[in-house]
């Protein structure tokens, strides 16, 4: 689902220009917030075979004879950008229809439209699959931003620029939605790559990429590129967007050192973030802080991660990089602080505006970068990866060929922290299931110029990054930790009463008859 963007007025609200010589404008935006609210320079020759083996790292690049694997085939073979999503061409039933599926590591469902829509060219029809098997069961599938609902199929999919051969797989055919389908999108369906624990509308409902590893015996492990850094959300062209490589990695595809980061949860890809910058700035939160439903509760209240509320996951289906409210305001308190504009609309930082300069006059040199700090895989350490104003302050839309408009890649948000498209188009991600941790490296593609738009750098000791946290990682969500808490209270009282109820105690009363003590218990109760 495409952020699409929209001009409700062509009359321009000039905004003074505060401490520097380039005037901009304010233009309102209609914006679809939540989810979806949304060039590779690589060498392609020789095409070079590699097998799937492992090294100590999972990551093998040998020579593989047979040639049925070819990592370098699948280069390029995403297109679209943040604004509108990444997506790949699959082909579905028999004989094949192909359709344009959009990726998204924040959810686990394979879903095609299944009939038309105004906003979609075409669509999976099952009547012209000789394969397509429906199981009988409805499913439901509600995003941030929008939602579908349809029928369980069960079909055979090939990706002509993926692993060579067929696979038999799940499909949500989708039939009716909301806010789903958007215009200016290119995609019909979405490809969920999460975890099973998120598939709808039970965790029986095997994803795409689990059937995909069982089936053809590759590594479990994908990893993706987004290269749309840069691009106008408005271009009618659909660039060569970036790359999804299922079953390992491409060296081609990165600079430098991989690091990575635990995945602390299999549901969404749910990692530990210790501490934000903004340029130099440490933003100095308590990520101890409390939810305020929990902060006059008694000792089962646990240290509560700020930065981690409740859950932080990195999610390619989400444009931008959007944080807990209240860290969400410190990074724009901090930004306002850094930048030379400190007095813009408060509309571009909430989303709702865009900030237009003159032709060639770029913003970026006036904001500074934003740092990420992760916990590496050795729990003692961390590691921080950082974006250029670049990436985060984002090009629009041309305006009559006068004005370059932009928006802030950062918003607010009510359900947890997610690094999506805004951090994740300046490096080369790595989903390694098989070993339970993301890996980061910096992309190939994330460069404007001779000016690379990432930095990656560590390690830093975690302790002195999160000095106002507890030491540990949080392996659970925090409410089944509340949970298992209360559970444990109760099994408490139960035994206690057991105590009480079938293994009384025995005394004898004045009259010198035995009388059970629980009742006399009972009896003062009522």
């Amino acid at each position: 689902m495409a952020h699409t963007t929209s001009f409700s007025t062509w009359a321009f609200a000039l905004s003074l220009c505060f401490s520097v010589s380039e005037c901009y404008f304010s233009i309102p935006l209609k914006i679809y917030t939540g989810k979806y609210n949304l060039s590779s320079d690589v060498d392609l020759t020789p095409l070079r075979r590699v097998a799937l083996t492992s090294d100590a790292n999972g990551l093998s690049l040998a020579s593989d004879p047979t040639g049925t694997v070819s990592f370098l085939d699948m280069v390029n073979n995403l297109e679209g950008d943040s604004g509108r999503g990444y997506y790949i061409e699959l082909s579905i039933g028999t004989p094949g229809q192909k359709l344009n599926i959009l990726v998204d590591t924040g959810s686990s469902n394979f879903a095609v439209a299944a009939a038309p829509h105004p906003f979609i060219t075409h669509y999976f029809n099952t009547e012209l699959s000789s394969t397509y098997e429906s199981v009988g069961r409805t499913v439901a599938v509600r995003y941030t931003q929008g939602n579908w609902e349809g029928e369980l199929g069960i079909d055979r999919v090939s990706i002509p620029k993926g692993p060579n051969g067929t696979i038999i797989t799940n499909i949500a055919a989708i039939l009716s939605s909301d806010s789903f389908f958007l215009p200016g999108i290119n995609w019909q369906g979405i490809l969920g790559l999460a975890y099973p624990m998120l598939a709808r509308p039970d965790m029986s409902v095997e994803p795409f990429f689990n059937s995909l590893v069982q089936q053809m015996g590759i590594p479990d492990i994908f990893s993706l590129q987004m290269c749309g850094a840069g691009l106008s959300a408005s271009s009618t062209a659909d660039p060569a967007g970036g790359s999804l490589i299922m079953g390992g990695v491409e060296p081609t595809l990165y600079r430098g050192s991989v690091w990575y980061t635990p995945i602390v949860e299999e549901w969404y890809y749910q990692v530990e973030i210790l501490k934000l910058e903004v340029g130099d700035q440490n933003l100095e939160l308590d990520c101890r802080e409390e939810p305020v439903e929990l902060r006059n509760c008694t000792s089962l209240c646990l240290p509560f991660f700020q930065y981690n509320m409740d859950k932080a996951i990195v999610d390619s289906g989400t444009t931008l990089l959007r944080l807990p409210v209240n860290v969400f305001n410190a990074v724009v308190e901090a930004i306002k602080h850094s930048s030379l504009i400190q007095d813009f609309s408060s509309g571009f930082w909430d989303g709702t505006k865009l900030a237009c300069w003159m032709k060639g006059e770029t913003p970026w040199k006036f904001f500074p970068k934003l740092s990420i700090y992760l916990r590496a895989t050795n729990n003692s350490q961390s590691f921080r990866i950082t974006i250029l104003p670049q990436l985060y302050i984002q090009l629009i839309a041309d305006v009559d060929g006068t004005l370059d408009c932009f928006r802030f890649g950062v918003s607010s948000s009510a359900n947890g922290l997610v690094i999506g498209a805004t951090v994740m188009e300046g490096f080369y991600v790595m989903f390694d299931r098989a070993q339970q941790r993301l890996g980061f490296a910096l992309s190939s593609c994330a460069v404007s110029g001779e000016v690379a738009l990432s930095e990656i750098a560590g390690p830093f000791s975690a302790a002195d990054v999160a000095s106002n946290c507890s030491g540990g990682t949080v392996k659970e969500p925090f409410m089944w930790v509340i949970a298992y808490s209360l559970m444990a209270v109760c099994a408490l009282v139960l035994i206690i009463l057991f105590l009480l109820l079938v293994l009384p105690c025995r005394s004898r009363d004045s009259s010198g008859e035995i009388t059970d003590e629980s009742s006399l218990v009972r009896h003062r109760i009522k």
